[in-house]
């Protein structure tokens, strides 16, 4: 009975330790190395880094910016560079030390390529072979076996779950950059049919719809100003750069599907298609009852209405523009009142020592609050992040002490 209890205990612990471990953001990783924020931005556009992260045993092999410059120039619609990356991502891990130790000195590994369907035969698969001098090449296996690409260097690896490894060259595949279609579904239509024609039309007019049209096939989420506040808003948005225009409408799509139920329960920070390397562009939903807020650093919307909520997309109305605090910090603190003035000094009393039972006039003196009582940005994402850190540990403990509890029942 001892034997039965402790070999439970030891394989529950287990069990709890690797789940835990198991989690990975690849988009986070990534963030940590500005040379890679172009093929990040593409994980997101994709949906892949959504993809990658519900996934065990991974590795991600990573172009730098002047690498994916190459596949940018052949202008290749958003359904086809998700094949592409999707041939960089295998369905196994490869350190750097399993690369330079392969069996017989080549192996085939199967991809998220493959895993589509959309890959003809075995187009999905690249070869990874360990070649003289220490080099470790890869060719897509319909690329007549050329080895076009070779290991750089190791990213972050944790063994055996993810592996994120940086790569010369982007695996040239014609199966992958084969046209792709796209789907029937177009978001700018829903818009103007319910309400939000006037972002539709700006989407239009700045180039942003394809990004948002192209994404709904894996999942959109849309925050549409309704056509009075985005008429408020114009003389704002045409102070704006080119790129801070795009910027600012891609912050209002999701690159997620979220039912209003969703929203409502699952509270916190969400990406957007604005999202790239150090550019968080992030806003956190929260609820208010049964509102749903959106809170950036500059404002707070809420979701007025549902346009359409039909799994891929869904579209809400939104009553203010969202302000990323990439964008408009520098509105945010013009906006925040100034301090008082200071009061006159006043002659300082002589002390006198309190009789007993009472306290001195100094005793009774306490430290005022800053002018808003908050920190500044900085220091809310470092706590926000330490936060998350804490109550997933403090979830691995819970879990930990349950199980210790059990045991102990038995």
């Amino acid at each position: 009975m001892q034997i039965r209890q402790t070999i439970s205990l030891g394989l529950l612990i287990a069990l709890v330790f690797a789940t835990a471990a198991s989690g990975h953001n690849i988009t986070r990783i990534l963030a940590k190395h500005p040379e890679f924020s172009t093929f990040n931005h593409y994980l997101t556009i994709t949906h892949l880094a959504a993809d990658i992260n519900r996934r065990l045993t991974i590795t991600v092999c990573a172009v730098d910016n002047a690498g994916m410059a190459d596949l940018l120039s052949k202008h290749l619609s958003v359904y086809t560079m998700k094949n592409v990356l999707a041939l960089h991502v295998f369905a196994d891990y490869f350190g750097a030390k399993k690369l330079h130790q392969i069996s017989g000195g080549t192996t085939l590994t199967a991809t998220m390529f493959q895993a589509t369907g959309e890959a003809d035969g075995t187009s999905g698969y690249v070869n990874i072979t360990d070649v003289k001098g220490g080099r470790v090449g890869f060719a897509p296996e319909d690329n007549s076996g050329t080895l076009g690409s070779y290991f750089v260097k190791s990213i972050e690896e944790k063994p055996y779950n993810i592996s994120v490894i940086h790569i010369s060259h982007i695996l040239s595949s014609p199966s992958a950059e084969a046209p792709t279609a796209a789907p029937s579904l177009n978001v700018t239509d829903v818009m103007r049919l319910k309400g939000c024609k006037a972002f539709a039309d700006l989407l239009v007019s700045e180039k942003a719809e394809d990004t948002f049209v192209q994404s709904v096939e894996g999942g959109l989420t849309v925050f549409c100003p309704s056509d009075d506040v985005l008429d408020e808003f114009m003389p704002k948005f045409k102070n704006l750069t080119a790129a801070g225009k795009m910027a600012l409408l891609l912050y209002h799509g999701v690159p997620v599907y979220n039912s209003m139920g969703m929203l409502r329960s699952n509270n916190g920070l969400m990406n957007t298609l604005a999202t790239e390397g150090k550019n968080k562009y992030d806003f956190t939903v929260q609820n208010d009852g049964e509102l749903v807020k959106l809170k950036t650093k500059a404002v707070t919307a809420t979701v007025s209405g549902t346009l359409v909520d039909e799994e891929p997309l869904a579209v809400y109305k939104i009553n203010k523009v969202l302000l990323p605090r990439e964008l408009f910090k520098a509105v945010k603190e013009e906006l925040a009142p100034e301090p008082a003035p200071a009061p006159k000094a006043s002659k300082k009393k002589p002390k006198t020592k309190a009789k007993k039972g009472e306290t001195s006039d100094d005793d009774e003196e306490a430290e005022a609050p800053g002018p808003d009582g908050s920190e500044d940005d900085s220091a809310d994402d470092t706590a926000a992040d330490e936060n998350s850190s804490v109550r997933i540990s403090s979830l691995g403990m819970m879990a930990v002490s349950s199980i210790f509890g059990a045991v102990m029942f038995l």
